[in-house]
């Protein structure tokens, strides 16, 4: 992790020859028999434990030294071991690494600072490092004018700021505003430390607020252009988890009008990791509606598109997951069908290696077809409905709710409906008002009832009467029934009215013999008499809402046109 030259052995650093080529007695006794001891050991490295026993009391008698350059072999040998061997350490180890940190000497702290940034790597360590103090030396480390300091301390911040109980710490500290001013450093490999330990500041809405404060916004949007890879994703990445709340959404806008087009064009890049970044930017800033229309006007589909029908499932789910958001809005559904959208999203439906994917990809569809029969058409044209009946009894129930939700939204077109029964839609939705999510019934019933609006022929709905899984009557005793929410039966009850409504002899006659279905709705259309009672005797305190004054007058209606079908039969 740091940046060290290797130490192959430590002998020219513990003493200086005078001119007759002799040592001159500047050690301590303590010192030269350590330095004896961990040559020894240095030649037995592979089989050697550093962190513990005699090794370890060797290196802290050299580390502790009062010569400069016995720190210097210490810190180096510290370097290299931790380069090679990390695991959980005590204090014992950490202690003189952190004594070393304070040294004036450049390569004492450059080498001191890799050690500890290599040791950070190991999650115990991370806590205990900050516990005993390292943070507030590295972040004097991070003032060196050495560039290589720099990085190393900066590097050590990185690794210690992937720890939750750190980030905070690190977030109040001074540390925030050092690595601002850092990632704007010359050197590349110091900026990419600094941009990598900022992004991992990111991770909750508190740190994004003080790394917002600390004025890294325009920082890392400048980052954006850089020629170095890495650089580029932790931006992106980072930008990408600022986006995330609202407020840090407008700041975005207000900082640099040409962000989208940043972004837009980094998923042009070489790097795959930087183009999912940068898709995945977008998606969190098309939260907002004005975001929404702004990458279409700036030409973001066609990027999308690509990286929508790579192979690479990151490259994939970013992109399904931003084009979902971009199609919220109602004037960006025309655009994104026009562009060539519907088919790959069709394709992903059955993309069963990710759930995810498979909801991003119906829900994209729904939104597309929410505002417009041409966008509607499109949809069913192309093969949508046929590929959610082969699928929607395989799929996870996440992915069912999306597209029963679909259905019910193509069921609103009076030009389709007609269709859609045509294709088979009820055999699959009927058996799905009796899933065991909630949500998947009620767009299951929602669906049935748009399409039992006004349609020329109910034969489909006949023939679904007793079957599948009990059949359209067992859907309505099953909405109607009392245990169910008020809107589950307010459901029922205006489906059987557009039945009534549709005046199909075979199916009023069929809802009419069930004298389960009349009993449920004379039941209903009761309630409410008892219901406006109470509310009476209470002073109005305890009505019911709107939701409850509709169904009631609705299930009036119903009872009075089965009790008239009834009144008819008897004559």
């Amino acid at each position: 992790m740091g940046n060290v030259s290797s130490c192959s052995c430590c002998q020219d650093c513990f003493g200086k020859r005078n001119r007759t080529g002799l040592y001159e007695p500047l050690l301590q006794e303590n010192e030269r028999e350590a330095i004896a001891e961990l040559l020894q050991f240095l030649e037995n490295r592979n089989h050697t434990n550093f962190f513990e026993g005699e090794p370890l009391r060797a290196l802290s008698t050299l580390a502790f030294s009062d010569n400069v350059d016995l720190q210097r072999s210490a810190a180096l040998a510290f370097a290299e071991i931790t380069e090679k061997d990390v695991r959980q350490v005590g204090r014992d180890t950490l202690n003189p690494i952190l004594f070393l940190l304070q040294s004036h000497d450049v390569e004492v702290q450059r080498a001191a600072s890799a050690a500890l940034g290599n040791l950070a790597v190991n999650t115990e360590n991370k806590l205990l490092i900050v516990k005993l103090g390292g943070l507030e030396q590295l972040i004097r480390q991070m003032g060196s004018p050495n560039v290589e300091v720099q990085c190393n301390a900066v590097g050590c911040i990185t690794n210690l700021a992937t720890h939750d109980e750190n980030k905070a710490k690190i977030a109040r500290s001074d540390a925030l505003r050092l690595l601002v001013d850092l990632a704007r450093s010359k050197d590349q490999r110091v900026q990419r430390n600094a941009t990598g330990a900022l992004l991992n500041m990111t991770h909750t809405q508190e740190n994004r607020q003080q790394l917002v404060n600390a004025g890294a916004i325009p920082v890392l949007i400048g980052l954006l252009s850089s020629p170095d890879a890495d650089v580029q994703y932790y931006c992106t990445t980072a930008l990408s988890n600022i986006a995330v709340d609202a407020g840090n959404r407008k700041k975005l806008a207000q900082t640099d009008s040409r962000l989208v087009q940043y972004l837009i064009a980094l998923m042009e890049t070489k790097s795959l990791k930087v183009q999912c970044q940068a898709a995945l930017a977008l998606r969190n800033l098309a939260s907002d509606e004005k975001y929404q229309l702004e990458i279409v006007r700036c030409k973001g589909l066609t990027p999308l598109l690509r990286l929508l029908k790579s192979s690479f499932l990151p490259l994939i789910l970013s992109s399904v997951a931003c084009i979902r958001n971009i199609s919220i809005h109602p004037a960006n559904e025309s655009p994104i069908i026009d562009e060539g959208f519907v088919n790959p999203l069709i394709e992903l439906l059955s993309y069963d290696d990710n759930e995810e994917i498979q909801c991003h990809a119906i829900s994209t569809l729904r939104n597309l077809a929410a505002s417009s029969e041409r966008n509607k058409r499109a949809i069913v044209e192309a093969g949508a409905v046929e590929r959610i009946r082969i699928l929607i009894n395989q799929v996870p129930a996440s992915v069912q709710t999306e597209m029963t939700a679909a259905i019910a939204v193509l069921a609103l077109s009076e030009e389709l409906k007609q269709r859609l029964l045509g294709m088979g839609v009820l055999e699959v939705l009927v058996p799905l008002t009796a899933s065991r999510n909630m949500e998947v019934q009620g767009n299951s019933a929602a669906a049935i009832g748009n399409l039992s609006s006004k349609v020329k022929d109910y034969a489909p709905f006949v023939q679904v009467w007793s079957a599948p899984a009990g059949g359209l009557c067992g859907f309505l005793i099953r909405f109607l029934d009392e245990s169910q929410a008020i809107a589950f039966q307010h459901i029922g009850v205006w489906t059987i009215e557009q039945f009534l409504e549709g005046n199909d002899p075979e199916l009023v006659s069929r809802i009419a013999g069930s004298s389960d279905i009349v009993q449920a709705v004379t039941r209903i259309a009761k309630s409410g008499d008892r219901s406006k009672q109470a509310k009476s005797e209470n002073n109005g305190e305890e009505g019911s809402d709107e939701l409850d004054g509709d169904i009631y007058g609705l299930a009036k209606r119903v009872a009075n046109v089965l009790s008239d079908i009834e009144g008819g039969r008897k004559q």
